[in-house]
């Protein structure tokens, strides 16, 4: 199953918004182990905890939302999305339509 998530790093209080077809929990743990590298922004911590996950019917609605969360740039859009469910629920119809890309 694919999911949008968003991380909280309370040592850098910073978010990260990502997108994977991965279980998000073993996706957190490589976060904070530095797997994806030095160039990659979660390098700026190693105490990566999930914030939200949003469950979603593929990867390219995953994307689409990830992509829609970044583009609003900011920490209040996130809390909101937590806080009120409907939000959530808005995004996953707003991009329900998208079909599964062959890789």
């Amino acid at each position: 199953m694919a999911s949008c998530y968003i991380i909280y790093s309370p040592k850098a209080s910073a978010y990260y918004v990502g997108a994977t077809t991965e279980d998000v929990s073993l996706r957190i743990s490589r976060h904070n182990q530095d797997y994806y590298g030095v160039e990659k922004y979660t390098k700026i911590s190693d105490d990566w905890e999930l914030y939200i996950e949003i469950k979603c019917t593929n990867i390219n609605q995953a994307m689409q939302i990830e992509k829609h969360i970044k583009k609003m740039k900011s920490r209040e859009y996130y809390k909101s999305l937590k806080k009120y469910p409907e939000m959530v629920i808005k995004l996953l119809n707003k991009y329900k339509d998208l079909k599964s890309v062959p890789r």
